[in-house]
C-alpha cells in the first residue's frame, strides 16, 4: 500500500527573524530564515503587532521559492506564552487566537506562532496547530515547589527540542519512549535540562535557574541578587535585561559569540578560558542533578541545541556525566523539524491534538 504524502510548513518566529521549513512527509523539501532588522521592529508595541510584516515576510519567502500552498496538509507554528499546556499538538482555534492576541502570559516572539499558522492555513481550509510549546507543563508537584509559597517552579523550557531529541535518541535505540528515562540538555542562546520519565517531562531546569549561557545569566546567589537589584542602578527592565540578554559569556566576556570565545582561546586567553569552562561545569552539573530525581535509573543522557555541535564543550561536560551511562549527542536547534514531525505524526494518526483552554 502506497504511503500517504503529507506536506506540513513549520513557522518558528524569533526576536529578530522568522524561520519557516517546508517537509513532505520527513524529507526537508527547503527552509529558509527571513531577517527583520532592528529598524522595521521598532515602534511596535508587541511582538503581536508584528503580524502584518511578519506574514507578508513569510508569503514572500514561499513565493521566492516558487512553492504553491495548495501542496500543503496543515501548517504548524511554534506555541507562545498560553497557560501551562500538556504535550503534544493543539489545534490552533479562536479561543487561542483570543489570548495570544490580548492577554499572553507573556510578550513573546512565539506568540506569532499560532497566529501566522492559522492565517496562512485558514484560506487553504487545511487545520494549523501548535506542538510542545514552550508552556508545556508535566511536572510533578514536588518539583513545582520553590522554598518559597509566592514562587513557584515553572516548566518554561526548549521544549520543542528537548522532547523531539528524546523521540529521536529512543528511536535510535529501537526503545519505547514510554519505557525509558533520558535526560535531555539543550545547549544554545539558553541553557535548560529536562528529565523524561516513561514519556513525561517530570522536572525541569529552567534557563533562568540553570546553567549561564552566552547571554543569559542562570540561576544567581538570591541575596546577592536582590542586594543588586536594590543599589540603586537598575529598575526593573534593565535589570531584566542584565540577566536575560546581558548575563552569562555577554556580562563576563563582552560577547555571546561561541565561536569568538573558542577564538579567544585559542590564542591563550585564560579569563575567557575560565568562564567558557564554567559554563561547561554548570551544565553537567545540572545534568547531574536531575539523575536524582529517577533515582539514578538514567537510560541515556542528549545533549542537543547549537552548542552542541562545539566539540570544547562537549569535551568538557562528557567526562563529568558519564558515570550516568551513555551520552548521545544531537547537536542543532531542530525546532522545524520538531513541528514538522509532530503533526505529521498527527496527520497519520499515530497522535492526537488536544483543543484550548483557558
Amino acid at each position: 500500500m502506497a504511503e500517504t504524502n503529507y506536506t506540513v510548513l513549520s513557522i518558528n518566529p524569533g526576536s529578530t527573524s522568522t524561520r519557516i521549513a517546508v517537509y513532505k512527509n520527513h524529507e526537508l523539501l527547503f527552509q529558509k530564515k527571513v531577517d527583520h532588522p532592528a529598524e522595521s521592529l521598532r515602534g511596535f508595541e508587541s511582538n503581536v503587532a508584528q503580524f502584518p510584516i511578519r506574514l507578508d515576510a513569510i508569503l514572500k519567502a514561499l513565493q521566492e521559492e516558487q512553492f504553491d500552498l495548495h501542496q500543503l496538509s496543515a501548517v504548524a507554528g511554534r506555541g507562545g506564552k498560553l497557560p501551562p499546556l500538556l504535550q503534544g499538538a493543539y489545534l490552533v482555534d479562536e479561543g487561542m487566537l483570543d489570548f495570544l492576541r490580548h492577554r499572553p502570559i507573556d510578550d513573546h516572539a512565539s506568540n506569532l506562532g499560532a497566529l501566522l499558522a492559522h492565517e496562512i492555513a485558514k484560506p487553504l481550509n487545511i487545520p494549523s496547530y501548535i506542538y510542545d510549546a514552550v508552556v508545556m507543563d508535566q511536572m510533578e508537584d514536588i518539583a513545582k515547589l520553590s522554598g518559597l509559597p509566592e514562587i513557584r517552579r515553572k516548566a518554561s523550557c526548549h521544549a520543542l527540542n528537548m522532547r523531539a531529541m528524546a523521540i529521536k535518541a529512543a528511536a535510535n535505540k529501537g526503545w519505547k519512549l514510554a519505557d525509558k528515562n533520558i535526560i535531555v540538555s539543550h545547549m544554545g542562546a539558553g541553557i535548560s535540562a529536562t528529565v523524561i520519565h516513561q514519556g513525561r517531562m517530570i522536572d525541569v531546569i529552567t534557563d533562568e535557574e540553570g546553567p549561564y549561557s552566552p547571554e543569559r545569566s542562570g540561576g544567581l546567589p538570591n541575596r546577592q541578587l536582590i542586594d543588586l537589584c536594590f543599589s540603586g542602578k537598575f529598575d526593573r527592565h534593565s535589570a531584566t535585561r542584565r540577566t536575560r540578554g546581558q548575563g552569562g559569556l555577554m556580562a563576563y566576556l563582552g560577547t555571546n559569540n561561541a565561536l569568538e570565545v573558542e577564538r579567544r582561546i585559542a590564542e591563550g586567553d585564560e579569563k575567557a578560558r575560565l568562564v567558557y569552562d564554567g559554563m561547561a561545569y554548570q551544565v553537567a552539573k545540572h545534568i547531574a542533578s536531575l539523575a536524582a530525581v529517577i533515582n539514578g535509573q538514567v537510560d541515556v543522557v542528549v545533549l542537543t541545541g547549537a552548542l552542541a555541535n562545539s566539540s570544547y564543550i562537549i569535551e568538557r561536560v562528557m567526562p563529568r556525566i558519564q558515570f550516568l551511562g551513555e551520552v548521545m549527542v544531537l547537536p542543532g536547534e531542530n525546532e522545524l523539524e520538531a513541528l514538522a514531525y509532530g503533526i505529521l505524526r498527527v496527520l497519520r494518526k499515530e497522535e492526537g491534538f488536544h483543543t484550548f483552554h483557558e
